[in-house]
């Protein structure tokens, strides 16, 4: 009986292995489904069905993304107030179309392209995250300038920063003696600018106002870095 029970096992064996063999060499043989061609058109774009889709995509050179952001109703709204914003210093003689303007943390560039706009000539953006070809990368912690290099520095980001006092005082190293730091922040009661002035140990207060930037209320705060003594 037990010989009966063996052989039977065994039929049963040889019967798998072969079947399981015939699968694999259909599965070997036949051309997976995610790599035959799609039927769509190919003049619309699309994303890639798998790793074995190698069909060829359109590719969207950085000059036209840049022109299609900056033509968007947002960043052209957000141009325009820092436009307004800016042209507000110069009516006081802080910014002329010859003055060097460093924006730290500039984001994807707003502040840069308005100053361009209104006339100034040399204008650097810096953030942790470049944005050709407005802003490039640099830590707002450590920046990557001489001493004195700029007239003016401006910032609508101290409030976010990691280490506020190692901002400010990157941005008044980076200016030179008599020219200004300007920041934006939200906006805030008398002893609120007393608090960030004093971040500034090198520079002195000019006036705060309460302003509105890119749709929000905020406080202007403009210092001068001192004179040598």
């Amino acid at each position: 009986m037990e010989r009966h029970v063996q052989r039977f096992l065994n039929k049963l064996s040889f019967a798998s292995i072969t079947i399981a063999t015939f699968i694999l060499l259909a599965l070997l043989i036949r051309t997976p489904q995610t790599c035959v061609p799609p039927t769509a058109s190919s003049n619309h774009i699309r994303f890639p069905r798998s790793t074995c889709d190698s069909s060829a995509r359109s590719y969207v050179s950085l000059e036209k993304k840049n022109r299609r952001l900056w033509l968007t109703r947002s960043f052209r709204s957000q141009v325009s107030s820092y436009s307004d914003f800016f042209r507000s210093l110069q009516s006081v003689g802080l910014l002329r179309n010859h003055s060097k303007v460093l924006c730290v943390s500039a984001g994807a560039g707003h502040e840069v392209m308005a100053l361009s706009e209104i006339g100034i000539s040399d204008v650097t953006g810096v953030e942790l995250v470049d944005s050709p070809p407005l802003v490039s990368r640099a830590d707002p912690h450590n920046l990557p300038f001489f001493d004195e290099a700029f007239d003016l520095a401006f910032s609508a980001h101290l409030s976010e920063a990691l280490f506020p006092w190692r901002f400010a005082a990157e941005m008044e190293r980076t200016v030179r003696r008599g020219g200004a730091c300007v920041v934006a922040v939200e906006e805030c009661g008398d002893q609120e600018v007393r608090d960030i002035v004093a971040l500034f140990r090198n520079s002195k207060l000019l006036g705060a106002q309460n302003v509105t930037l890119i749709g929000l209320r905020m406080t202007r705060i403009t210092m001068r870095v001192k004179l040598a003594s």
